[in-house]
């Protein structure tokens, strides 16, 4: 096995990612990258780890040719509200550092890993089971990043026979790294919320109904579609895939069976709102299942239980130290 490479380790998905692919694949495996010159403290088994801005192509030559790399997971990104609040940033990091990642994986004959989301479908598309291939006219830069990324990646394994792979994601629900910028992270919010006061304003309306995931889900998807049979792959950027489709309201009644006394009320923010109007209420993933026998194994209940109960024990005050 060659040396993984993870652009943007730090963020929502990187911090599950990384430990998960060491468990896969070996600790001296799998090198996590991201801006910070030095993770923050805490960091989740980050080590090995080094600093990379893959907007600087003369760092990301660098780091592959060092690292012997053979597989790049490109997770650096600004997500869909953060984008918003400043366009020209997200499309020099979004598309650049793309661009320079598929360039240094066509000079070393790497495979390369991205993430696409519903972001890339607009409200043209079909939104209640939105089939793989769909029109795609988002109206976010965040969504139009997504859509030149998937286009970009299909034109580098046609034209140069580069090994690229990648999913339209959901939501996601994680209770390791804090929520960092996007339209569905009123979800994790909500759990953070519930355990520490009782109650949560939500951001979207009480019936805005959008496909989320739990992020175990979405890092087994992830190593699984890497780890697939090329020959079986009809669709390489990007597979839909899903495991609930809910609402605000849907995931509030949902921690109520475990915190009965918990409240929400919502304050619509405009902007995520239209955002999160734009995207599909649901996606039909039965290519996923056909072609790489993706199969999720949270729904929303199993979902909400396991997620209290990490964060409970996460959110626990440390023990005080005693006075000797």
């Amino acid at each position: 096995m060659t040396t993984i490479l993870v652009t943007g380790a730090l963020g929502q998905i990187g911090s599950e990612l990384v430990p998960a692919l060491r468990q896969h694949y070996g600790a001296d495996k799998v090198i996590a990258t991201d801006l910070k010159v030095l993770p923050p403290s805490g960091a989740v088994a980050i080590a090995p780890y080094d600093h990379l801005d893959c907007t600087d192509p003369h760092q990301l030559h660098e780091a592959v040719r060092r690292y012997d790399v053979g597989a790049i997971y490109h997770l650096a990104a600004l997500l869909s509200a953060a984008a918003e609040a400043a366009p020209q940033l997200a499309w020099s990091v979004n598309m650049s550092g793309l661009y320079n990642v598929l360039e240094v994986a066509r000079g070393y004959d790497c495979q390369v890993f991205f993430p696409s989301s519903i972001g890339a479908f607009g409200p043209d598309t079909p939104r209640d089971l939105t089939p793989q291939v769909a029109i795609q006219r988002p109206t976010t830069i965040y969504g139009v990043t997504k859509v030149a990324g998937e286009l970009l990646c299909d034109y580098y394994a046609l034209r140069f026979g580069i090994d690229t792979r990648g999913l339209r994601l959901p939501g996601l629900v994680s209770y390791v790294a804090a929520p960092g910028g996007g339209t569905t992270d009123y979800a994790v919010e909500m759990f953070y919320h519930a355990i520490r006061y009782g109650r949560y304003t939500c951001f979207l309306s009480a019936d805005t109904r959008l496909d989320m995931m739990y992020m175990p889900d979405a890092i087994s998807g992830m190593i699984n579609l890497m780890a697939a049979d090329a020959t079986r792959l009809r669709y390489r950027n990007a597979y839909n895939i899903t495991a609930m489709s809910v609402t605000p309201a849907e995931i509030a009644a949902a921690i109520r069976e475990h915190i009965p006394g918990f409240e929400i009320d919502y304050d619509v923010d405009p902007v995520r709102q239209a955002i999160a109007d734009s995207w599909p209420r649901s996606l039909d993933d039965s290519a996923a299942h056909a072609d790489w026998d993706w199969a999720p194994r949270f729904d929303l209940a199993a979902m909400t239980q396991d997620m209290l109960a990490r964060l409970t024990e996460k959110l626990k005050p440390a023990p005080r130290r005693q006075r000797l």
